[in-house]
């Protein structure tokens, strides 16, 4: 009887730090099952990581017309970088980041030794859930590739078209919300004058935010002054190139309005880093049958 109530009485002593410590580190998140992985559904695989979304298998016309760019003024070089328009069939499920990365996960990639180390600047605006920015193409990757490593799990960027499909979302208009652009769907053309924590604006249909405005993302693909020869099944055009441009989506908080477009396409040099300038994910997943 001593020996049993001097062991109850040294549980209860032990359990409040114990409980102390549950409070200030949660424990990691359980790696998702086969079934989480239905189309629409949201996952992250550690306490660090981006929330994903699962985006469906489909097809899309990629690319704009030449009214929607006379219409906008458009300036003239985008109607061959925009153009021909062409299907793409992407046959397959994949996982993209409900938001832009932010400051808060590019920091704690550094806090654990990676992302080489780099603390971009944040303007002054503030760190946290705002978007991260001044990262150019290698840094971009160096994330992916931190992610890729703790989780055990195939992170990367998205490919242009995957791009273009995800943040259309099964719409067909000239912007993601209509044929106009409206400073009250996303942040662009100084309405703000800096970059706004993400989410700020409403989802698209696939649950995905800003993917137009506050910063522009990088994509994989190698630049092409036009889509002649370009994939149709949604991979990355010459990712594997040691290309000096990689093409940039989704526009910026200080860029023009007609930039803000779902066809909209630019190519930066790889190097590039400036305060529109972040990133948005991919992760691949098991290609089994949702219910």
């Amino acid at each position: 009887m001593k020996f049993r109530a001097f062991m109850l009485l040294a549980l209860l002593a032990a359990w409040p730090s114990a409980r102390g410590r549950a409070q200030d580190t949660p424990p990691e998140p359980s790696p998702p099952e086969l079934s989480a992985f239905r189309v629409g559904s949201a996952f992250a695989d550690c306490r660090d990581c981006p929330e994903m979304v699962v985006v469906p298998a489909g097809e899309f016309v990629m690319g704009s017309s030449q009214e929607e760019r006379d219409a906008l003024g458009v300036v003239a070089k985008f109607d061959t970088m925009e153009s021909p328009r062409h299907r793409v069939r992407i046959g397959y499920r994949f996982a993209v980041s409900r938001y832009e990365i932010t400051f808060d996960q590019w920091d704690a990639c550094v806090a654990e030794g990676g992302c080489e180390g780099y603390r971009p600047s944040d303007e002054g605006w503030g760190r946290g859930r705002r978007p991260v920015i001044h990262v150019d193409y290698a840094k971009a990757r160096s994330y992916v590739a931190w992610l890729a490593r703790k989780t055990g799990q195939p992170y990367r960027l998205l490919s242009e078209a995957e791009w273009e499909y995800a943040a259309r979302a099964g719409t067909t208009t000239w912007f993601l919300y209509g044929n106009k652009a409206d400073p009250e769907k996303a942040n662009f053309g100084h309405n703000v004058g800096r970059t706004l924590p993400v989410g700020s604006y409403p989802p698209n249909a696939f649950g995905l935010y800003d993917m137009t405005g506050n910063v522009a993302e990088w994509t994989d693909d190698c630049h092409h002054e036009s889509f002649v020869g370009a994939p149709d099944d949604g991979s990355a055009w010459d990712a594997a190139k040691a290309c000096k441009e990689r093409n940039v989506r989704g526009s910026g908080w200080s860029l023009l309005d007609w930039t803000t477009r779902a066809a909209q396409r630019i190519n930066d040099p790889i190097g590039q880093e400036n305060s529109h300038l972040g990133l948005r994910i991919a992760r691949d997943l098991p290609q089994v049958e949702s219910r």
